[in-house]
């Protein structure tokens, strides 16, 4: 890719978001941007975004839109992120979008992938996936690590989470609806939206992202 390369990842949970956002960064030396991951990497480094997330996760609030920009912003800065960056659960809302367009100026997103999944295969997807409490990677029901409870990369405690039951899971799909349409919207308007098939084998999927960046010359 030539220069910062920008690319927003939209989708249902268990869409597979975050394995085609790891390949897409291991690929193109891109930073896999999740707006968990910058939360916790903040805390642990203890900087002063860092403390003030600490106080408010503490105290069992939200992160405030205003401070997950501004953790997105500086960690854009950093110098392993100079390629650019997938970005993984985030923006979550269109006032996020509309932040993260001033973040990047005069550089853009320059690509917004909907991978999409019937309703019924997330419910089928999350019900059967396991998380390690350490790492966050995430196996199926039927890996060894789900079955032993260990996690085969860093030997954390390999668990379900506790929204990962189908009653849980129907909430986050309406809350989905709810909050990701504006972002389609935002992206589609823009003409930055490619809508790909989810049901279908990593390596296709994979393909067809591929294809999009290629197609916009940004591979």
């Amino acid at each position: 890719m030539a220069g910062p390369t920008y690319v927003v990842l939209l989708g249902k949970q268990g869409a597979g978001k975050g394995t085609q956002s790891e390949l897409l960064c291991a690929r193109h030396g891109l930073v896999h941007l999740s707006t968990g991951d910058i939360l916790r990497a903040a805390v642990k480094a203890g900087s002063d975004l860092g403390r003030e997330v600490s106080r408010i996760l503490e105290a069992g609030e939200l992160v405030s839109d205003d401070l997950v920009n501004r953790l997105v912003e500086e960690r854009l800065g950093a110098p392993d992120a100079a390629a650019g960056a997938v970005f993984d659960g985030y923006p979550r809302t269109r006032g996020q979008a509309e932040a993260l367009d001033r973040i990047l100026a005069p550089v853009a997103v320059g690509l917004c992938v909907l991978v999409e999944l019937p309703d019924a295969l997330v419910v089928e997807r999350l019900s059967g996936r396991r998380v390690c409490e350490g790492c966050g990677t995430i196996y199926s029901v039927a890996d060894p690590s789900a079955q032993t409870g260990v996690c085969a990369r860093c030997g954390g405690r390999v668990v379900q989470r506790a929204d990962d039951t189908p009653e849980a899971i129907g909430a986050r799909l309406s809350a989905y609806e709810r909050d990701t349409r504006p972002l389609v919207d935002f992206y589609d308007a823009r003409g930055l939206l490619e809508r790909v098939d989810g049901d279908r084998p990593v390596e296709a999927v994979q393909a067809s992202i591929e294809a999009a960046l290629a197609a916009r010359g940004l591979a």
